[in-house]
Formats: structure tokens, sequence, C-alpha cells
């Protein structure tokens, strides 16, 4: 054994209590072992064995053995079933890497700089076999979460390490027997505060899950509010045949979705594209899958309450980055309540209002033109049909359940209410944009 390894050996067991002080200090689940000294001679001798391998095993580059794995797994089950977070696992990985570094490195300045292929040697070891490790560890873990929690606690947190890109999904996804597609389609369905009781929809949401089979998780904002986010597989991203993906950038490139439920709605179709024009030269149009309509529209009819929702397709690596844009495209989308009509929104249906968002005074003036239209009658939904309908006055007149005559008193209404004709360049685009945001935010 060369020096290198040899000065490791020898400070072994000070790195091992160095490292056990290091998660007492740091993590607040490992503080316990300041009393509990079974558990801290447990950890102790885990942190020395495992150094006492690595130094056995990296000079000639021989691999974790099936039995180093085991025990490498039953420790990451014992953290698992001892009740110990993700974000907590997490920062364990991160500082048993960090001190193993830094031990590497002493260890070295204690040679004066020499061993430098015995530094070659021992850094070409760590990378792969620390992978190895790390996935046994991880495996361990999910082999006790799996024990431990509901079946829907387990998916909704392999929601959340698919959103932070954490490598426990896979185990997780594995664990739950579902596959991990190359891109997701995230999908956020906003219901604002107080939209029908102080409960949350958590019982709607199981139901969800069981019948979907797909990650999700529910966010409570209090007052019966928050976030169902769901990560639908993108199966066109998968097959070549879709129209393209979301670059993830949060900026508005996916897809919103109305959430509205329709008794007497068409069949659903596996794949709804943006409405027309579908092909202009340079301009791409996201997919709004099958399955997010599916779940979109059955959650609306499970809870009974107003919202909408928004989607942003992206490789796995950047759904945090698409779920950013989801969130922002929900926030932008009108609120609908059943039974009106469910349709998707894409990002080009509301790319107005997405910057409108961001520029105060300008959605301050949309408010105060919306508020010109509270005189009525029913004003707002008039001119929301009215475009929704492409202007189309015996399509909105039949949406609306009125007599074409009626309508355009309305049309004439918003005309002396506001000084704008419903059907002209300015009134469209200022009226539109008004309409949209009031829904989207009352």
């Amino acid at each position: 054994m060369g020096s290198l390894f040899a000065e490791l050996a020898r400070q072994a067991a000070n790195s091992a209590r160095r490292e056990v002080e290091t998660y007492t200090r740091e993590i607040p689940e490992f503080a316990s072992l300041d009393a509990d000294t079974r558990a801290r001679a447990e950890t102790l001798e885990y942190a020395v064995w495992l150094r006492r391998r690595t130094i056995e095993l990296s000079p000639d580059n021989s691999a974790l053995t099936a039995s180093d794995l085991a025990d490498i797994a039953s420790m990451g089950e014992v953290r698992g079933g001892s009740g110990m977070s993700l974000e907590s696992r997490q920062e364990v990985l991160r500082l048993h890497t960090a001190l193993m570094l830094r031990e590497i490195n002493e260890a070295v300045e204690a040679q004066r700089g020499g061993g430098a292929q015995e530094l070659l040697r021992m850094m070409s070891w760590f990378a792969p076999q620390g992978e190895r490790g790390i996935a046994a560890y991880c495996q361990g873990f999910v082999t006790a979460l799996s024990r431990r929690l509901p079946y829907v606690e387990q998916v909704s947190l392999l929601a959340r390490t698919l959103l932070a890109h954490d490598p426990l999904a896979a185990e997780l996804a594995s664990a739950v027997g579902m596959e991990l597609p190359g891109s997701f389609a995230v999908t956020v369905i906003r219901v604002p505060h107080g939209a029908g009781g102080h409960h949350g929809p958590e019982r709607e949401v199981e139901a969800l899950v069981k019948t979907h089979r797909v990650p999700m998780v529910w966010c409570p904002a209090g007052d019966g509010g928050g976030e169902l986010i769901a990560l639908i597989p993108d199966a066109d991203a998968d097959t070549g045949t879709g129209t393209g993906t979301g670059t993830g950038t949060g900026t508005g490139t996916g897809t919103g979705i109305n959430a509205d439920v329709n008794a007497g709605a068409p069949p659903r179709a596996q794949t709804v594209t943006g409405r027309a024009p579908d092909h202009l030269p340079g301009l791409v149009f996201d997919p709004v899958p099958g399955l997010a309509l599916d779940l979109v529209r059955d959650f609306a009819g499970a809870v009974g309450r107003p919202c909408a929702a928004g989607t942003a397709t992206a490789p796995l690596a950047e759904l945090a980055d698409a779920l950013e844009g989801a969130r922002r495209i929900s926030r932008a989308t009108p609120l609908r309540r059943a039974p009106a009509r469910l349709r998707p929104h894409t990002a080009a249906d509301v790319f107005v209002e997405l910057a409108v968002v961001d520029v105060p005074f300008v959605d301050s003036w949309l408010a105060t033109v919306a508020r010109h239209l509270e005189p009525g009658p029913d004003l707002v939904l008039t001119l929301d049909a009215y475009y929704h309908h492409d202007m189309d006055r015996g399509a909105t007149a039949a949406a609306l359940n009125v007599h074409p005559r009626t309508l355009d008193y309305r049309l004439r209404r918003v005309r002396d209410l506001t000084g704008l004709a419903p059907g002209s360049t300015r009134g469209v685009r200022v009226l539109s944009a008004a309409v949209t945001r009031h829904l989207a935010v009352r």
C-alpha cells in the first residue's frame, strides 16, 4: 500500500469521528446521536468501515462487492426507516462526499505534494464506485419508505424528487410501479384561496393517483386553495411523433388548460394542439397530452371548484424550470367553474397576459377596463364567449343560450361603457386581455 493510502488508513478513525460530529451539528435529525450512544456508535462504525473498504479497494481499482453494496443499502434502509427526510438524506450524501474529498486532499498535503499516481488511482476509483454506493444507499432508503408510507405519499415523494432532479427518483419510480420517460409535461392545476371551504382536496388527489398513476403532489396554500402538480409522461417525445417540447425556461413555453367540466363534452382526444393557425412557418405549438386533459377534467369535476391549469414540457433535467413555466401559465389562465366547456390554452393564447402580470401599471389599467364592464348585463362572460368563438355571433349566442339580438345589445353596451368596439382591432387587443386577466384573478 502506497504512502497516500497509508495516510488515509492512519486517519480513518479520526475522519469517521469528524463525519459523525458534522452530521450531528448540521443535520437536525442527527442531533439525537448526542444522547443515543448506541446509535452514535453504529454510525461511527459504519463511517470507519466505509473508509477502510475505500482504502482496500481503490489501490487496485477493485469494485465494491455485492456484499459491500448490501451493507450500504442496509444503512440507507435504517435511515429511511427512522423517518429521515429527503432533504436530510441528500445532505448526508453531500456531506459524506465533501468530507471524503477533504480527507484525500489532507492526505496529499501530508505527503508534501507526493503520491500523484496514487491520487489519480484513488480519484479514478472514487467517482464510479461512489455512484454505485449512492445507488445502493438510495435503494435501501426507498425499501424502508415503501414499508413505512402509504402509496399516495410515495407517489408524492416521487413527484418531488423528479422536480428536484434527485437520483432517488429512479428507485421511487420502481417502487411504485411507474416508468420514467425522457420528458414530462409538468401540469399545475391552480385552486384559488377560499374556493369552496377550508379543507383541501386530499381525497380527490388520492383517487386521481390511483386512476391515472402518474407522479403528482398537492401543495396546499391555506383556506382550501393550493396547487396540484402532476407530471404527465410525454409520450410524443419518446416516440418522436410530437410537434415540439417546451424549452423549460419558465417563460411560458408550454400550454394552459381551463379546468372546466362539461358532461356533454366530446370524447377525449389523445392529443390536443393549439388552435389555428397550426402550421405557420417557424411557429410550433406544444401539444397537450390527452392524459393531461383527462386528469384536469377529472380533478375539476371531483373538487367542484373554479380552477385553472398550465402545462410546460421539458426533459428530466429541466423539470424545475418547466414547473415555473406551468405555474406562471396557470396564474394567467382564466379560472373556470363546471359545467363550462373544457378547452386547452396554449402559451400563444395567454402570452399577452403572461407579460402583463410583470407590468403592474398595465395590469392595473386592464383591471380598470374590466370594472367598467360591471354594470352588465354579464358583459365579462359575454366577451369571454365572444372571443372564445372567434367573434362568431351565432356560435357565441348559442353558447350563451341567448338570442343573437341580445348578444348584439350586449356588445353595443360594451362599446358604450368602454368606448371600445369589441370587434375592432383595438377592442380585441384591450378587451380580450382585460377579460382574461379578470377571470384569472377573480
